[in-house]
C-alpha cells in the first residue's frame, strides 16, 4: 500500500494526464514527487529523462495562472542564456488536469551550497546573469521593468509593510523598520542609479545547486519566477543576507561581514571594473532595501498564512493549507526569528560593520 498522501497521488496522476494531453514524449515517464522545500511549487522528477516538473501552488507575482506560466517561462528563457540556470523544455498550460499548469525544465544534478565556501560560485553565477545584454525597452515584457525600479521596489516594500501593525512586532523593531523605510525613500531621491540588468530577485542560497567539483564546479540558480530588470545589488544582497543564509536548514550559515564583503569582491571581479565601479556605491543601500523587502514579507506571511486556501487558482496565496505542516512550521520559526528584536539587531549590526568596511 502506498504511504503517499491521496492529494499527492492525485497530483502525479494529473501531471501524467496533462502530459499525455500535450502529446509529450516524456508522458509515460515514471514520476517521483520530491520533498516540498518551498511555498510556491511542487516538484516532480520525470525519472530517467533529466526533466523536472515545476507545478505552481500559487503566484508570488500575484498573476493569473496563465500569466504566471508565461512570466516564469520568460524567466527561464532569458536567464538561460547565461548557462547558469536550467533549460526550459516545455510548458503545460492551465487546464482540467493542472489548474495552474506546469513548466518542464532541466533537472540539475548536484548538491546544495555549503557556505561560506560556495559563495564565490554563487557570486560568479549571478555575475553571468547580470552580464547578459539589456534588451531594448520594448522587448523586456512580460518581465517587470519599472521606469524607476528603486521607487517601484520601495512601493512594493511599503505594500508589504502595511501588515506590520497586524504582525505584532516589538516597539523597538517597529521603530527600526520605520527608520530604514525612511532611509530607502531618501535613496529614491538620489540623482544617480546603478546599472540596470536582468536579475533573479530570489537569489537566496537555497535556490542554487552546485554541479561539478573542483575547478569545474558551478553554481546553478534553479528557482526562477521573480526575474525582473532592476539592480544586481539586490541579488548580491539576497544571496548573502542573514535572512537568506539562515533560511534553509540544509545550507544554513551565519556569515561574517568579511565573508559578505568577499562575496561582493568576487562578483566585482567577474563583471569587470567598469560595471563594478558603477555599482559599488549602491551595494549597501540595495542590501538594506532587499532586507526590508524580506522582513516585510515575513510580516505579510505571518498575517496571511492563517487564511483559508484560495478557491480559484489565480494570484497569490500564502495560506498554510497549501504546504505540509513541517514546512509551515519551519517557515514560521524563521519568520518569528527574523521579526524578533534579536534577528533585526543582528542585521543592523552587520550593516554598520559593512558601512565601516566599505567607507
Amino acid at each position: 500500500m502506498s504511504l503517499m498522501p491521496p492529494a499527492k497521488l492525485g497530483l502525479l496522476t494529473s501531471l501524467a494526464a496533462a502530459m499525455q494531453a500535450q502529446g509529450l514524449d516524456v508522458a509515460n515517464a515514471e514520476l517521483q514527487l520530491l520533498p516540498e522545500r518551498g511555498l510556491a511549487h511542487n516538484h516532480v522528477r520525470l525519472v530517467g529523462t533529466g526533466w523536472l516538473a515545476r507545478i505552481p501552488k500559487q503566484s508570488q507575482m500575484q498573476l493569473s495562472a496563465q500569466a504566471n506560466l508565461e512570466y516564469q517561462s520568460a524567466c527561464f528563457l532569458r536567464a538561460g542564456v547565461s548557462g547558469r540556470t536550467p533549460r526550459l523544455h516545455a510548458t503545460i498550460p492551465p487546464g482540467f488536469w493542472l489548474e495552474r499548469g506546469a513548466l518542464l525544465v532541466e533537472e540539475i544534478a548536484g548538491r546544495l551550497p555549503v557556505l561560506p565556501g560556495d559563495l564565490t560560485l554563487i557570486a560568479q553565477a549571478l555575475a553571468a546573469i547580470h552580464a547578459l545584454p539589456l534588451p531594448a525597452p520594448a522587448k523586456r515584457s512580460p518581465l517587470q521593468c519599472a521606469a524607476e525600479p528603486l521607487r517601484a521596489l520601495a512601493d512594493e516594500i511599503q505594500g508589504q509593510a502595511a501588515y506590520l501593525s497586524e504582525a505584532k512586532l516589538h516597539p523597538s523593531t517597529s521603530l527600526i523598520l520605520e527608520t530604514e523605510l525612511a532611509s530607502l525613500l531618501g535613496w529614491c531621491n538620489a540623482p544617480a542609479r546603478p546599472p540596470l540588468r536582468l536579475i533573479a530577485f530570489d537569489a537566496h542560497p537555497g535556490n542554487f545547486i552546485i554541479r561539478g567539483a573542483g575547478s569545474v564546479a558551478q553554481a546553478v540558480l534553479v528557482d526562477l519566477e521573480k526575474c525582473r530588470y532592476s539592480y544586481p545589488g539586490l541579488d548580491l544582497a539576497h544571496a548573502s543576507l542573514y535572512t537568506s543564509t539562515t533560511w534553509d536548514s540544509d545550507s544554513r550559515a551565519v556569515l561574517t561581514p568579511a565573508e559578505v564583503a568577499s562575496a561582493y569582491l568576487h562578483w566585482e571581479a567577474a563583471v569587470g571594473p567598469a560595471f563594478a565601479s558603477a555599482a559599488r556605491h549602491w551595494h549597501l543601500p540595495l542590501r538594506r532595501a532587499m532586507w526590508l523587502w524580506s522582513v516585510t514579507w515575513c510580516a505579510k506571511w505571518r498575517v496571511l498564512s492563517g487564511s483559508k486556501r484560495a478557491e480559484r487558482p489565480s494570484g497569490e496565496d500564502w495560506s498554510a493549507q497549501l504546504s505540509p505542516d513541517a514546512l509551515v512550521a519551519h517557515v514560521r520559526g524563521r519568520v518569528d526569528h527574523y521579526l524578533s528584536e534579536e534577528g533585526v539587531q543582528h542585521v543592523i549590526a552587520e550593516f554598520k560593520a559593512l558601512e565601516h568596511q566599505w567607507a
